[in-house]
């Protein structure tokens, strides 16, 4: 059954051009009216999955239109037609509930059954997080088949948090939609952008990603969308540029909030119309690229302060995604801890027998600033340092690591005093290691005499190596 389209389009050569596009696709059923009246009536009375809004109407203007769609039909899609250099007016549409805008200026009539379809897939998508009304999402649980598929890139974990960030992952999949990944660093953005391209239709063709703070903004630009021969110094030969060679594919932009806004405009017109001209190129080429973005800013808040072009904003943050910090993902860092160690330990050609127990609560109990990035850091390290057939233990971690954990709360049930001496444990005897078991230099670095010190290993029932010759001391 086709689509019911509403166009309302006073003129009526733009409208019948609109509506022939849109049928000629073969999946749409297009109604046009010639005013904002004729359209509110029309929506009253029959079945709308989509609209398309002219800004000039005869009767009262479209920002009036949409305001009253929006209030009597909130589940309707709008999308806004503008003619050139109205995009100002086209972000103040979205502000007041259009979800995307047409500009009316060179090859639009190609974009519109692109711009509708998209239209839907966001009322799908809200559908879906919208919980049948609920408030609650209402996501699909995944399948083993999925799991693993997300396993194999390194997402790993079962808490709720991941849970969810997985079902997105798995509708965004599916669609064409552009798709904005927040949070902090290190949570995973790449490798998550990665497996939404792997899980969709656009498996078979290229990946690409850039890490747009890691160049300067002319060396960015080329990098994007190419260069011809003689463009600057150095460009000895001509470059398709990361658009072009992911033409039919998926490109990775991360950190796009670091972007000049020199270069935000071009993406727009990258992301908006699928069309990129090279750096000192003349020709403009036609690109069919999904772009995955990411960023640890709040793009809003830059789009506010004039940092960030709203206008690119709407267009890549069609579906957001926040990927949880560790923090937030009780449970996954024992997860993540043993994977990353199976993992290095093969690519290291080491056997490890494992962590020990308290080891990896210590490990849960870190808040890891620096996410999975650091973790998995962090476990190279110890696959690096501990011996072969070693068990890690908590006297191999790093002093901020057991540091913090002394002031965290345990979660695991055990007393306080418990916690403590697990932790003083840990402490002395990554100190009597530091200082070659010598007691005077052990004592002095913790601020305590000799006798206290060992006393204290007494107490808390340490096997320390025998004590070397007194002229070590």
């Amino acid at each position: 059954m086709a689509t019911p389209i509403l166009l309302i389009e006073d003129d009526a050569h733009t409208a019948s051009l609109l509506a022939r596009t849109l049928q000629e696709t073969g999946t749409f059923d297009v109604t046009s009216v010639r005013s904002a009246e004729a359209g509110l009536s029309h929506l009253a009375n029959h079945r709308v999955d989509c609209v398309l809004l002219d800004y000039r109407l005869p009767d009262f203007d479209g920002l009036e239109c949409l305001r009253n769609i929006r209030r009597d039909h909130p589940s309707v899609p709008v999308v806004l037609i503008t003619g050139a250099g109205s995009e100002e007016l086209a972000v103040e549409a979205m502000k007041l509930g259009a979800v995307d805008y047409l500009v009316k200026h060179g090859k639009f009539l190609s974009r519109v059954p692109t711009i509708v379809r998209e239209a839907l897939g966001r009322r799908e998508i809200a559908a879906a997080l919208g919980g049948a009304g609920t408030g609650e999402p209402s996501l699909p649980d995944l399948d083993t088949e999925a799991r693993e598929h997300y396993r194999r890139l390194g997402i790993v974990g079962e808490s709720p948090a991941l849970e969810q960030v997985l079902a997105m992952a798995e509708r965004a999949a599916q669609s064409r939609v552009g798709v904005l990944l927040e949070g902090e660093t290190g949570t995973g953005k790449e490798v998550l952008a990665h497996a939404i391209h792997a899980r969709g239709p656009r498996a078979s063709q290229p990946f690409l990603a850039v890490n747009c703070a890691a160049l300067p903004e002319t060396l960015l630009e080329s990098e994007l969308f190419g260069h011809v021969k003689g463009a600057f110094t150095g460009a000895d030969r001509s470059r398709l540029g990361l658009f072009r060679e992911a033409d039919g594919g998926t490109l990775f932009l991360d950190e796009i909030g670091e972007t000049t806004p020199n270069l935000q405009a071009k993406l727009l017109r990258a992301v908006q119309d699928g069309v990129i001209r090279p750096v000192g190129g003349s020709d403009s080429h036609q690109v069919d690229v999904r772009v995955i973005a990411a960023t640890n800013r709040d793009l809003r808040q830059e789009s506010e302060a004039g940092r960030f072009r709203l206008d690119l904003y709407y267009r890549i943050r069609v579906f957001p995604i926040r990927l949880p910090p560790l923090r937030e993902r009780a449970g996954d860092v024992a997860l993540l801890a043993k994977y990353f160690l199976e993992r290095l330990s093969r690519q290291e050609g080491k056997h490890l027998r494992g962590f020990d127990p308290t080891t990896l609560a210590l490990l849960e109990r870190y808040a890891w600033p620096g996410n999975i990035r650091e973790l998995q850091n962090e476990i190279h390290r110890l696959v690096l340092y501990v011996n072969a057939g070693q068990r890690i233990t908590i006297e191999v971690l790093p002093p901020w690591i057991v540091g913090q954990a002394a002031a965290a709360p345990a979660t695991d049930g055990r007393s306080l005093k418990e916690v403590l001496h697990e932790v003083e444990a840990a402490v002395i005897n990554q100190r009597l290691r530091q200082h070659g078991y010598r007691r005077e230099a052990t004592a002095k670095s913790l601020g305590v005499t000799r006798e206290w010190l060992w006393a204290k290993i007494r107490q808390l029932g340490l096997v320390v190596p025998s004590r070397r010759p007194r002229s070590e001391e």
